[in-house]
């Protein structure tokens, strides 16, 4: 197990200027807070309730406002040092405050993590330190062959860059950073380097990209992702429209029809502020009983009619592809909840997604979102583990307040 977190925010923050004049970067405002009340939130609901925060430049200003963390339900210790040390001493000097084992961030990314994910494979990979990392092309992390690889410099070699969310045994990491030359006062780089060269370095690719505060263009993006959304993720057919008996599929608009109940529910969540993205299995396109064209028609007329209802919907996410394909996108995989978050802008960890099949709910948990599951018949089956709220209801309109709650919990 690991319930403790440690977060390293002592550095300037040169790029983020002029905003780190008189503020440490992390203690800069995104989506009404400071930064860094986003992750310790974050973190505390997948169970990380105990802090070590490692301050430095302008660290006063951090211990000011969250005190002994009482008032965002956490426990926070401080270990305070000169905005001069680099990060390898920061973490040295906080050595007596370390469990065996803690998740270590940087105070300036945030990434749709899940803490059982990263913690299973660095139980079963034994490493020294288990990073979390994200694609991108020209990044600082080469993972394949039972190796990963960690580098100083970005590289096109490298195709996924490292984001803190990071699981360390701490005794193992000081024995080596006691070898460096310089040490402690090396950058927390260096010792990634090390344990990379000794092959005790492993990574858990995390899925959906990060936010970043590290210069006023990211954080402007930063801003956007994290404000609240009432974004509600919704299933097609069985859910919005009749569904088709079972094996056949709906191949022309003539044969959609509207579940009433349903689209009532969504009106009235339309007016509390609600948008809908749709995220549908179609495999009937593979299979070459549904025309690709007459099924974005159905689409098209589908967000008319629900529009003419005073229903908004946001988006269309369509899987395509046949069960036997394997696709990422295709429920109960998370692609397209994934595609959805990014190209909308929002955290897949603050909105539901509602739908009336057990993969539905699957595919929830695996994105990281909550789950409400129309069961018509009152009939309930085993939902799956998720750190997420899941909630089993006869019609979608029995789940208005229960959404709307869910969301208004996160607007300030």
């Amino acid at each position: 197990m690991v319930d403790q977190a440690v977060v390293l925010c002592g550095g300037r923050g040169e790029r983020l200027r002029p905003y780190t004049d008189s503020l440490p970067k992390t203690m800069v405002e995104v989506a009404g807070r400071p930064f860094l009340a986003s992750l310790i939130e974050q973190l505390g609901e997948q169970g990380l309730k105990r802090f070590v925060l490692c301050t430095g430049y302008l660290g006063d200003r951090i211990s000011e406002y969250f005190g002994d963390g009482s008032g965002v339900g956490t426990e926070i210790t401080y270990s305070k040092g000169p905005g001069s040390w680099s990060t390898g001493r920061r973490l040295f000097e906080a050595r007596a405050m370390l469990d065996e084992r803690f998740v270590l961030m940087y105070s300036d990314n945030f990434a749709m993590f899940q803490l059982a994910n990263l913690l299973d494979q660095h139980l079963r990979s034994e490493a020294t330190i288990t990073l979390s990392t994200v694609r991108k092309n020209g990044g600082n992390v080469a993972m394949g062959d039972g190796h990963v690889v960690y580098s100083r410099d970005r590289s096109e070699e490298c195709a996924h860059v490292e984001v803190g969310y990071m699981i360390v045994e701490r005794d193992r990491v000081l024995a080596a950073m006691d070898l460096l030359v310089d040490a402690p006062d090396v950058d927390f780089a260096d010792v990634l380097v090390s344990l990379s060269d000794s092959r005790s370095l492993g990574a858990v690719q995390i899925h959906g990209g990060y936010q970043s505060i590290s210069d006023p263009d990211r954080l402007e993006l930063s801003r956007e992702f994290l404000s609240p959304k009432r974004i509600l993720l919704i299933d097609r057919d069985g859910t919005i429209n009749e569904k088709p008996p079972q094996g056949e599929y709906i191949t022309r608009w003539e044969d959609f029809k509207l579940i009433d109940e349903s689209v009532n529910a969504m009106a009235q969540l339309a007016e509390k502020g609600f948008q809908f993205v749709v995220i549908t299995n179609q495999a009937g396109v593979a299979r070459g009983l549904v025309d690709q064209s007459e099924l974005d028609r159905i689409h098209v007329r589908m967000v008319k009619a629900l529009a003419e209802k005073g229903v908004g919907v946001a988006g269309v996410f369509v899987s395509p592809h046949h069960w036997n394909e394997s696709s990422y996108d295709r429920k109960p995989n998370p692609g397209l909840f994934l595609k959805a978050s990014k190209e909308l802008g929002f955290r897949l960890d603050r909105v539901l997604y509602v739908g009336d099949d057990i993969r539905d709910c699957q595919a929830a948990a695996n994105a990281g979102c909550g789950m409400v599951y129309v069961s018509p018949n009152g009939e309930t089956e085993e939902l799956p583990v998720s750190t997420m709220p899941q909630w089993t209801v006869e019609s979608l309109g029995e789940a208005v307040s229960t959404i709307s709650s869910f969301y208004g919990k996160f607007e300030r």
